[in-house]
């Protein structure tokens, strides 16, 4: 109940951030800006966040809040905390950057280290993904909403793979079994590639490359409710909160179960702790 309580409001906050950033996006009246680690950052992600940390501030206001642009808590204040939101105002800023539209906001509740609500909002198409715990996984466009599953991929098919537009295919392809046929699908943000295998138009989707809890929160739900499942590169279960850095390792976001995913895709050592 407390789940379901918590989720048209978040809905609704992040559809509020999503319309400001396609307005700030439309208009092009944007300042940007490049983070110590040399990604961008725009005032738009700024934007957004405020709108976010407000409204969920005040909707639970007993429940912290981590988010990509605010300042990181250290890990001895919130190691303990039991719940919390962990939100990305704009996943995807080099896709706002370079004008494809494909970036999203995700918002997500972790409880006792385990996403148990996700919300990701894509504005330029009007779509939100979301789950929450035990309830399945859904894709709302305007009015109408589905029930999404993640693709029921048939022995002797292509395997479809997610891909960044950024992302040199060679680092991808090292990592297929050698007779894999595969069909790449180019998308823009790591959410909008990962709610893609949740919905069933792509098999997997392999993130190479520095991402943040904050990429994986939202979806990570998401997928497992849809019937996937989300991995690091050693094929171990991702992990939230236990780190003083909140950097993931290279990850896989897998879809149908029964297939021998290990057989498919070659576990690699270039997790980073």
């Amino acid at each position: 109940m407390f789940l379901s309580r918590l989720l048209e409001p978040v809905k609704a906050a992040a559809r509020e951030a999503g319309e400001t950033l396609w307005q700030m996006y439309q208009s092009g009246d944007v300042q940007y800006s490049q983070k110590a680690d040399d990604s961008p950052v725009t005032s738009a992600d700024y934007a957004a966040n405020q709108i976010i940390i407000d409204r969920l501030s005040e909707l639970t206001p007993d429940i912290p809040i981590i988010s990509e642009e605010s300042s990181l808590v250290p890990l001895v204040q919130r190691q303990d905390w039991p719940r919390y939101w962990l939100i990305d105002p704009m996943d995807g800023t080099q896709e706002f950057v370079a004008r494809s539209g494909d970036f999203a906001v995700s918002i997500a509740l972790v409880e006792h280290g385990w996403p148990a609500l996700g919300v990701i909002f894509w504005p330029k198409e009007q779509i939100c993904y979301y789950a929450t715990r035990g309830n399945g996984a859904f894709k709302q466009h305007r009015n109408l909403i589905n029930h999404i599953k993640v693709r029921q991929h048939l022995q002797g098919e292509p395997l479809r793979i997610a891909v960044s537009r950024r992302q040199p295919l060679e680092r991808i392809n090292a990592l297929l079994a050698s007779d894999q046929q595969v069909e790449f699908i180019p998308l823009g943000s790591c959410s909008l590639k990962s709610c893609l295998v949740a919905e069933g138009g792509a098999d997997c989707y392999l993130r190479l490359g520095p991402t943040g809890e904050w990429d994986t929160g939202a979806v990570h739900i998401i997928v497992e409710e849809a019937g996937g499942k989300i991995l690091d590169s050693q094929f171990s279960p991702l992990s939230y909160n236990r780190r003083e850095s909140l950097a993931n390792p290279d990850f896989m976001v897998m879809g149908q179960s029964n297939v021998g995913w290990q057989s498919l895709i070659q576990a690699h050592s270039g997790c980073r702790s």
